[in-house]
């Protein structure tokens, strides 16, 4: 059985006193203990928040089994689903939070400082003087306030856009490109799925073609513009029954679509 040890909590850091290593001196974060430091009151928000944070790993490059290990919470009443996480991943997950929160901007800075650590721990960690740090958290807190203002764009450009939905889209929920393509149609912007993938890209910058196997990802600014999101998909191997980790299907929000729609003078 795994042993589980709390690190040592002498800073004054809440993610210092949750961070826990194994015996073989791994450390990681327990999802159910971030989750309140994130300012979440319930899982099934977190869970989305990490599910995004699952997909922008993924995206990246990098091993989502090894970042979002599932472990399960053992508390007084019953057992609950439970991840650990390791700093790309919890630093992630701040990501994918509102920056406007102090608790998203804290941990952001937080996970920055800590990455960089272990990025000179090879070298030599006194070397690393309290200016290092504070200019760390500092860039961390600037990253922050920039999501802030992109958040707010967005959501002024949600207000402006809210008439032009009730004239011209009568979709509810996110749409393929394909679906995307032909609710533009039918709203005036003759387009067909190709030519929107291409707009995407090319006009709008929202996608981008991978360099390996050639299909279309998109953009983490896109997602936190509320224009574009995708959904995880996976399959399980013929041969060795693994799991398979797909690149992720690209969805065009409603917001995206009457942002396409505006752009292109869709019919009234």
């Amino acid at each position: 059985m795994q042993d589980i040890t709390p690190a040592s909590s002498v800073g004054a850091s809440p993610f210092d006193g949750i961070r826990r290593t194994t015996p073989e001196g791994r450390e990681y974060w327990s999802a159910r203990d971030l989750m309140p430091l994130l300012g979440y009151d319930s899982w099934r928000r977190f869970a989305d928040a990490i599910k995004r944070a699952k997909i922008a790993a993924h995206t990246s490059g990098r091993d989502v089994t090894s970042n979002f290990a599932g472990a399960v919470k053992i508390s007084e009443t019953k057992p609950a689903e439970d991840h650990h996480l390791s700093r790309f991943a919890c630093y992630l997950i701040a990501m994918s939070g509102d920056p406007r929160k102090p608790e998203v901007a804290a941990a952001l800075a937080y996970f920055a400082i800590r990455t960089r650590e272990a990025e000179t721990a090879t070298s030599d960690l006194t070397q690393l003087s309290r200016r290092d740090i504070l200019l760390m958290a500092l860039e961390a807190e600037d990253r922050a306030d920039q999501q802030q203002a992109r958040a707010e764009v967005a959501e002024r450009e949600r207000d402006e856009l809210a008439p032009v939905a009730g004239k011209f889209l009568d979709a509810e929920g996110d749409l393929s490109v394909r679906d995307a393509a032909q609710a533009l149609t039918r709203a005036g912007v003759k387009v067909g799925q190709n030519r929107l993938f291409a707009l995407l890209d090319e006009r709008y910058g929202w996608i981008k073609r991978a360099v390996g196997d050639g299909r279309y990802r998109v953009i983490q600014s896109a997602i936190e513009s509320g224009y574009m999101s995708v959904i995880p998909q996976s399959h399980y191997h013929p041969k060795t029954g693994v799991l398979v980790l797909d690149a992720p299907q690209p969805r065009v929000t409603p917001k995206g679509v009457q942002r396409i729609l505006v752009d292109h003078g869709g019919a009234a």
